[in-house]
């Protein structure tokens, strides 16, 4: 498993990661044979949001009680969780970021995050709450590191300008045909070609610029949430052919595939999972550290239609 370093864990972080969003209605045993096998492939970083499940919680509670972590197991894994989002609307108060976390610990039945990410820019926020907000949980110990997700370099900056803590992680959408923050770049100044049109003021370059990680989510959906590409010949033929026989030259499943393509890239992003089942978790796990060529790792590019000029 390829690993990483995030600045305040004694723990290397994997570049696979196990997003908990489906296990609200798990039972206990299912939850820790998911994690258990996320564990023995080398998955360290178990990602939680506060509003997965059908209420509030729901899925961090449901792995703190299914997983009743003893410290040293505890100290052993590196979870994140994220905060920000409200029923209709986002919100980014101090108020609202320390109640959740709070309920986050209390769900989660653990003392800190190592991650705290602010899911979804919220366009009303003050920078001076988000920083009183991460100033207070860094000094009392309940989160060690901070990030945001889904959020563009200019929003990333104008948060800077109060949070004294670095923001050492950008949790994204990423998939092969799914793309545009890399291939936008690929066909930049191209006029009246969509592909080279900036969706997101330049995140790919500005995070490798800055030492933030990326986390890719949805790695397998063909856009936003429209199903997965894995198996459709109706609409990716070429790219299921290629995915087959790079499948076999890496002895891997096409999940791991599909994985290698992102882990692939030198921006060193780490790749999030939403499955709960065990068998897809080791396969996409096997595609943590696949040396794709560039002309393998071009050809998957073309072949999910993007262009190369």
């Amino acid at each position: 498993m390829k690993t990483l370093s995030f600045p305040n864990s004694k723990v290397p972080a994997s570049n696979i990661v196990l997003g908990l969003m489906r296990i609200g209605t798990l039972t206990d045993e299912a939850i820790r044979a998911l994690v258990g096998t996320a564990r023995d492939t080398g998955i360290t970083v178990f990602d939680h949001a506060d509003i997965y499940g059908s209420e509030r919680h729901q899925c961090e509670a449901r792995f703190g009680e299914a997983m009743a972590l003893t410290a040293t197991e505890r100290e052993s894994m590196i979870i994140q969780s994220k905060v920000g989002i409200r029923e209709g609307y986002f919100d980014f108060s101090t108020e609202h970021i320390l109640r959740s976390v709070d309920e986050t610990l209390a769900a989660l039945r653990t003392d800190y995050l190592d991650v705290l990410l602010l899911h979804r820019p919220d366009t009303l926020v003050e920078p001076d709450e988000v920083a009183a907000a991460f100033d207070q949980l860094h000094q009392a110990g309940k989160v060690r590191d901070f990030g945001v997700s889904n959020h563009t370099p200019g929003q990333i900056e104008l948060l800077k300008t109060a949070v004294r803590q670095p923001l050492i992680a950008n949790q994204v959408q990423l998939s092969i045909t799914h793309a545009p923050m890399i291939a936008s770049g690929i066909a930049a100044n191209m006029s009246g070609l969509d592909q080279s049109i900036d969706r997101d003021n330049g995140i790919l370059d500005y995070s490798r610029l800055h030492g933030m990680t990326l986390q890719a989510w949805s790695p397998f959906q063909k856009g936003f949430f429209d199903g997965v590409f894995l198996g459709d010949r109706e609409n990716y033929a070429d790219l299921n052919d290629a995915i087959d026989e790079l499948a076999a030259k890496y002895e891997v499943t096409p999940t791991g595939i599909a994985v290698a393509w992102i882990t692939r890239h030198p921006a060193n992003m780490q790749v999030v999972l939403g499955t709960t089942n065990p068998t897809r978790v080791a396969d996409s796990a096997a595609g943590s550290d696949i040396p794709l060529t560039r002309e393998e790792w071009y050809r998957l590019f073309r072949t999910a239609g993007h262009t190369v000029p």
